[in-house]
């Protein structure tokens, strides 16, 4: 049988709308966003965003793993379910939702707490974050280093073969852009953000997580997850909580994971969250490995549910 990983969406893919189908027609989804312990009217947030508030980060973040779990949640119901788990910085929190770590309720708290946090740790920084198409990850970093005479600026994100995003200090981060240019890069895309994440500038946030783990509840994975910080499993010597920690204020690592994937046997991968960056990236990852066998799902409406259901019925015949 096929191997199947489910992949979370991270910040940025949100958008007006979102999973007000889903929420009118699965009884799954609606419970997890009418349970919702918030500050702040979730359904309104999602579906309306009548104050426009939805793109910052402190309610991006629970609006996006609201949206995770309540599909989560109707997948379970239908009998779909994943070998393997990941998510994109945010998203893998939505992964141990999905893996029995935190429960739906929790988890969505937790991603306000993490975005207030993370706006906190930003607040005050003339910060950047742009996206290096084509280069390796070795000659970008050649460039940042360059940059760093200029301040603070780091890979934060290598996606997948050929794309790879740094941040930090807006000066720094133009300069190691302009640098990526003269090295042949072939675009460099600066991104609409509100922090610099996945940087040094983040190591408050990540004490405020440390603190506020400490009365959390933590389940046992109950479905493996690869992890953004190491590309990789958990290991007996490493917990959760240092794992999350030590995400939020270091680059996210996820080529490698798909990588693991992959190398795994894993050949199935269905996209959660508004979207398709992470399944663009599975294709770059597949395509440089030479692994041709894939089949890739994306899942954000109702229709896409009834596509993804279409087709493992086909493959169970």
């Amino acid at each position: 049988m096929m191997k199947t990983a489910f992949l979370y969406a991270g910040q940025g893919s949100q958008h007006k709308g979102m999973g007000k189908d889903l929420y009118e027609n699965y009884p799954e989804f609606k419970d997890v966003f009418d349970n919702a312990d918030v500050s702040f009217d979730i359904r309104e947030m999602c579906f309306e965003d009548p104050d426009g508030l939805l793109s910052k980060t402190e309610y991006t973040q629970p609006c996006m793993v609201a949206f995770a779990a309540g599909v989560t949640g109707i997948l379970q119901k239908k009998g779909i379910v994943p070998d393997i788990l990941a998510g994109l910085s945010l998203g893998e929190y939505s992964a141990l939702n999905a893996s029995g770590v935190f429960g739906s309720s929790d988890v969505i708290k937790l991603a306000e707490f993490r975005g207030s946090a993370m706006t906190r740790a930003a607040k005050g920084i003339d910060c950047g974050m742009t996206a290096i198409l084509g280069l390796s990850r070795d000659e970008l970093q050649k460039c940042v280093d360059e940059a760093t005479e200029l301040g603070v600026v780091s890979i934060c994100n290598d996606n997948c073969p050929g794309q790879l995003v740094i941040g930090g200090e807006k000066a720094a981060v133009d300069k190691a852009s302009e640098l990526a240019k003269e090295s042949g890069a072939k675009r460099c895309m600066p991104l609409n953000v509100s922090g610099p994440f996945h940087t040094s500038f983040m190591d408050s946030a990540g004490d405020e997580l440390e603190e506020y783990f400490k009365d959390v509840s933590f389940g046992k994975e109950q479905v493996p997850v690869v992890f953004n910080y190491t590309g990789s499993l958990k290991r007996e010597d490493e917990t959760i909580e240092s794992l999350l920690k030590s995400q939020v204020k270091n680059g996210v690592k996820m080529t490698q994971s798909l990588n693991f994937m992959l190398d795994n046997g894993v050949r199935r991968f269905v996209e959660i969250g508004p979207g398709k960056a992470l399944t663009g990236f599975v294709k770059r990852c597949a395509k440089e490995k030479g692994v041709e066998d894939i089949e890739c799902f994306s899942v954000e409406t109702c229709e896409d549910i009834e596509k993804l259901e279409t087709a493992l019925a086909a493959d169970s015949i």
